[in-house]
Parts: C-alpha cells; sequence; structure tokens
C-alpha cells in the first residue's frame, strides 16, 4: 500500500499553512540535506528531449531513502491551455524498495525552487539587500516573489515579462502583500537597474541573452533559475566570467546551466560548500554573485521529506499499487486467483479517500 498525495490536498496545506510558511521550512529541510552532501547517491538528471521540451527523471538516495522525481518542461504547452512544468515523486525503503509515498510535484517543485533561491541568497547576496528585478513572470515567479519578500526581506520588486498578461496576472496574485512595493518596468534593463538581486526564471528554450553585462552593477546577486536544459540560457557569458559562480551539482550544471557556456576548467563552488562554510559565498560588497540553478534531486528529495512530515496524514488516499500477497512468492496465483491477495488490500480499497473528494 502506497499513500498518495495529490494536488487538492497539497493545495489544501498550502491554504493552511501559508506559502511562505512552506517555502521556509523546506528551504530549512533543503539545507539539513545538502549539510549531508557526501551521505547521498548522486547523478546528473536522465533527460529525453525533443524538439519543443524535455522529460526527466531525477533520482537520488541517501542510503535509507531512495527518491525519483519525473519532470517535463515544454514552453509551447501555455499555447494549449497546459502547464509549462508538471512533475510527480516518489518516495521509497531503500532496504525493501517499496515505495512509500507518491506525491504530485508540480506545486511543490515550485515552492521547493523558491526555497533554494532565498536558501543560496541569504549566503549570496549582499545582507542589506531591499530590492528584486524579476524578470520572467510565469508560472514560477509569485513563489520567487514570495519567498524573497518574507523569508529575505525584500521590499521592493521590479516586474518584467514579454507578455504583460503575465505580469498583470502576477501583481493580482501579490496582492495579498501589501508590504511589498511592485514597480512594472518596461524593459529587462529598467527592470535590473539599481537592483540589489536579480531573478530570471523565463521559460523559452533558447541560448537567450536576457542579462548582458552592462546591466549589471557591482554587487548585484543573480539568481539565474530559467536556463535548466542543455541549449538553454538566461545570462551573457561575460557576466560569469567576472562573478562568484554557485551550481547546486557541477556535472549536471556543466550540462544543463548557465555554465554550459563556459569552458570545462571554469571554477564553480558547489552550494553545499557554501552553506556548510568551507566557501563564502561572497567575498565583498562589490562582488558580483551568480546562483546558477537548474534544479538538483536532493531539493526533490527534501521535498518529498517535507511532504512526509507535513502533509501526508492518516486520512490521505491509499494506493493499491504493490501486490500484498499471502505467499511472495506466487505472483501467478494473483493473476488467476482474486483470494490470493491478502485481506489487508481489500480493507484498504474500501477505506481509500477517493481522489476527487
Amino acid at each position: 500500500m502506497v499513500t498518495f498525495i495529490g494536488t487538492q490536498e497539497m493545495q489544501t496545506h498550502l491554504k493552511k499553512v501559508s506559502v511562505e510558511t512552506a517555502i521556509a521550512r523546506l528551504a530549512d529541510m533543503i539545507k539539513e540535506d545538502y549539510l549531508r552532501w557526501n551521505q547521498f547517491d548522486k547523478c546528473a538528471r536522465v533527460a529525453s528531449h525533443s524538439d519543443v521540451g524535455v522529460i526527466e527523471l531525477m533520482p537520488i538516495s541517501d542510503g535509507t531513502q531512495y527518491s525519483f522525481k519525473y519532470v517535463n518542461g515544454h514552453p509551447k504547452n501555455t499555447q494549449e491551455g497546459l502547464l509549462t512544468v508538471t512533475a510527480f515523486g516518489v518516495l521509497a525503503d531503500v532496504d525493501t524498495g517499496y515505495p512509500k509515498l507518491l506525491s504530485e510535484l508540480t506545486l511543490t517543485t515550485a515552492i521547493r525552487t523558491a526555497a533554494t533561491s532565498v536558501l543560496a541568497a541569504k549566503y549570496m547576496a549582499r545582507p542589506n539587500s531591499r530590492s528584486m528585478a524579476l524578470i520572467g513572470n510565469g508560472a514560477q515567479s509569485e513563489f520567487q516573489a514570495i519567498a524573497f519578500h518574507c523569508i529575505l526581506g525584500i521590499q521592493e520588486l521590479r516586474v518584467y515579462d514579454v507578455d504583460p498578461a503575465a505580469t498583470d496576472k502576477l501583481i493580482k496574485n501579490l496582492r495579498a502583500y501589501p508590504n511589498l512595493r511592485i514597480i512594472r518596468a518596461g524593459s529587462t534593463a529598467e527592470a535590473v537597474k539599481g537592483a540589489d538581486i536579480v531573478t530570471t526564471v523565463t521559460a523559452d528554450k533558447t541560448n537567450a541573452l536576457i542579462l548582458l553585462p552592462d546591466m549589471i552593477g557591482d554587487g548585484v546577486h543573480i539568481n539565474g533559475v530559467g536556463g535548466d536544459c542543455p541549449g538553454k540560457t538566461e545570462l551573457h557569458a561575460d557576466i560569469l566570467k567576472n562573478a562568484n559562480v554557485v551550481v547546486e551539482y557541477e556535472p549536471q550544471s556543466r550540462i544543463e546551466g548557465e555554465l554550459q557556456q563556459m569552458p570545462a576548467d571554469f571554477a564553480v563552488t558547489e552550494l553545499w560548500q557554501i552553506l556548510e562554510g568551507r566557501v563564502a559565498g561572497r567575498h565583498n560588497e562589490k562582488q558580483v554573485t551568480v546562483f546558477d540553478s537548474v534544479g538538483f534531486a536532493l531539493e526533490d528529495f527534501s521535498a518529498m521529506r517535507y511532504l512526509e512530515k507535513y502533509v501526508m496524514q492518516k486520512s490521505s488516499p491509499i494506493l493499491d499499487l504493490v501486490p500484498e500477497l499471502l505467499n511472495p512468492k506466487d505472483l501467478f496465483g494473483m493473476a488467476v486467483d482474486e483470494k490470493s491477495t491478502t485481506i489487508s488490500a481489500t480493507i484498504a480499497t474500501e477505506t481509500a479517500v477517493p481522489i476527487n473528494a
């Protein structure tokens, strides 16, 4: 029997605790896991690319629990009324190999991405940062804005998107945060000028030049979120050349991040080293810092732990996903005799809460 957490359960949870509380809690759990970096069996995600998008699997294990996330990225989807990114994940027990939890990760991925962004910024942005430019106002933008406002103290948000309707949506959704001053910019350059932090979260699968070197002043922290697959970048390479660059998992970022533009010997620091205090996230007030964030499986592992701790309840739906047999060596018996399954499977089916309840 496998516990299931669907989009409605996650929606109910967020209404109960608030988006900012969920982001803050998850940021703490992500930090906990990054601080035990060497315990994890890690690899770059496995990607299947097409002309219009990508489908990826993101596995990781700490030796006790194993998780993976299925996630896609299809920018054209919004033209058909579909999400650009959808995801689900599994948390399993290493000793038995049995899955324990199957969950939506579409909403949760937006929360964990914002949590990772603000966690890195705590160590990399100037402590007195109060303004942020947010370039790309699509599905993940509100989560980034809320994280930096509520957790890092950003008071002024300059927003820009090539699609004015996306900016309309963002401004409307942030009305619940009256202490956040929102300035609608007419261009990326206008939004970025004078900002302490710049967050880019655009969706197009292209080697774009969203940020140019002459836009970036001394001391700016750049949170590059949108460049997350081969052939997709947002920053001019010269910005990286003159910055302190931090990544999540270097082998993956070399393939998928802004880092794909740079030579193999270009030096970067992994986030866990910053969190552990081995390396400074910022060396002086004038230094430009870049968090080249592509999303890493460890963050989804933390997200699954968050769901298990804060969202999963006794009343959560149960899926009849794995057979429970009276004789575990007699799988064939299940195919020909319904009585070969255990009574517990029948009880679970009868008492399960409907997914759409």
